[in-house]
């Protein structure tokens, strides 16, 4: 396993059942549909993160495990 799928495993490893369903239907839509250009990931992520910001608390993310994995992306 490679340190991206390691991220992805630890990222979903505290999801309830409903939200892995969510997560296998999105990586089945992923794998159905043309590479994405890598302006599409980038807008896809930063409107993903502005929800999750705005969220944080009814997600019960604190600000600094947010800002740990947000910075952890950039080195990537």
């Amino acid at each position: 396993m490679n340190s991206l799928e390691k991220i992805i495993m630890e990222e979903i490893s505290a999801l309830d059942d409903m939200r892995l369903i969510d997560v296998i239907g999105f990586i089945r839509y992923l794998k159905g549909e043309k590479p994405f250009k890598k302006s599409q990931v980038t807008d896809w992520f930063d409107a993903a993160l502005v929800e999750i910001r705005e969220r944080r608390e009814e997600l019960g993310i604190e600000p600094a495990s947010l800002n740990v994995k947000t910075r952890r992306r950039g080195k990537q």
